[in-house]
């Protein structure tokens, strides 16, 4: 399985933006279409964004199990609803060791938690940028695939995590809705 991927916004691709707004810090050029590729070439458009499959980081065996069994796929055919979201954490978030950031992850935020009541209608994959060099200008970029019947579900999901703890760290943050 590819590991690197690549997120294109340009006026072709295989998904259309139906909104793009920015929530916090710069927002990027508009586009109309996006395409996601698991390859290192990047076809020219407005912008790409790249990030890296990885392994979870921030979870302990249990939350990966019950993730791991309750989570489907992407690519389901009923799922022709996708958003893109592009974070940037601030500095004092990447001051926090590994065990501080578990604690604000999950026991403040409740992150997994979260989002473990919205499976398995919504399907999600994270990518990291930072892993990449610090020329990135995105930490993550997390890909999520629904059907249009789970839309509002998505809307509530986004609005938990947004109102958690965690977000006070991120100085970044664009949503990108898309349809197939």
């Amino acid at each position: 399985m590819p590991r690197l991927f690549s997120f294109v916004g340009a006026d072709q691709g295989d998904w259309t933006v139906t909104s793009q707004r920015t929530l916090v810090g710069d927002g990027l050029a508009p586009v109309s279409r996006l395409t996601m590729l698991s390859s290192e070439a990047v076809p020219s458009g407005s912008w790409a964004l790249r990030g890296i499959t990885s392994n979870e980081r921030y979870v302990e065996r249990a939350e990966k199990t019950q993730l791991v069994a309750t989570q489907e796929g992407l690519g389901r055919p009923q799922a022709c609803c996708a958003a893109l979201i592009p974070i940037r954490k601030n500095a004092a978030w990447w001051a926090l060791t590994q065990d501080e950031r578990r604690a604000v992850f999950e026991v403040q935020s409740h992150h997994t938690e979260i989002g473990l009541r919205y499976l398995p209608a919504i399907a999600r994959r994270l990518h990291h940028c930072r892993d990449l060099g610090e020329a990135e200008p995105f930490d993550f970029l997390t890909w999520f695939e629904f059907a249009p019947e789970h839309a509002s579900a998505f809307d509530d999901l986004l609005a938990a995590l947004r109102a958690s703890p965690e977000w006070a760290y991120v100085d970044r943050e664009l949503e990108l809705r898309l349809s197939r």
